[in-house]
């Protein structure tokens, strides 16, 4: 590395055009003083006790599962029944959130379904405390684009 000093040859108006490599050492410094600190934390190993074998199969029931169709033209279907009115879907979501194990509830609005009777069903679900709650059947809506 060189510098200039004043010579002979030199004007004031002439610019030093030389690179400062001062800022560029500093952050290499800097780099390698955090890569010698990171290393030794990187080789450290930790001993876990995995359990060995197959798992026991599980005990615990099937989840049943509760299909809430909506059809084109607004009919709603319980698991294939058709339900008589808002007071009888009512009904099945409040004996549905009222058991012990609450049954999964899969929506399956029809593609030609109106938003109105496919938002008030899923309204009266949330409301009426059904948690486990689905909207399948998005499948149908991918061919459309």
């Amino acid at each position: 590395m060189g510098m200039n000093v004043g010579s002979d040859s030199t004007t004031e108006d002439e610019g030093i055009v030389d690179i400062n490599t001062t800022p560029l050492i500093d952050v290499m410094l800097v780099l390698l003083i955090m890569l010698i600190i990171t290393i030794p934390l990187q080789t450290h190993s930790v001993s876990i006790d995995l359990p060995q074998g197959n798992p026991p199969p599980s005990t615990a029931p099937d989840p049943v599962v509760d299909t809430v169709a909506i059809d084109f033209d607004n009919t709603i279907t319980w698991n294939g029944e058709p339900v008589a009115g808002d007071a009888d879907l009512q009904a099945r979501f409040r004996d549905a959130a009222a058991q012990p194990v609450q049954p999964e509830m899969h929506i399956h609005p029809d593609r030609l379904a109106s938003y109105k009777v496919v938002a008030k069903v899923l309204a009266d679900a949330q409301r009426l405390g059904v948690s486990k709650l689905g909207i399948m059947g998005s499948d149908q809506f991918m061919d459309a684009q």
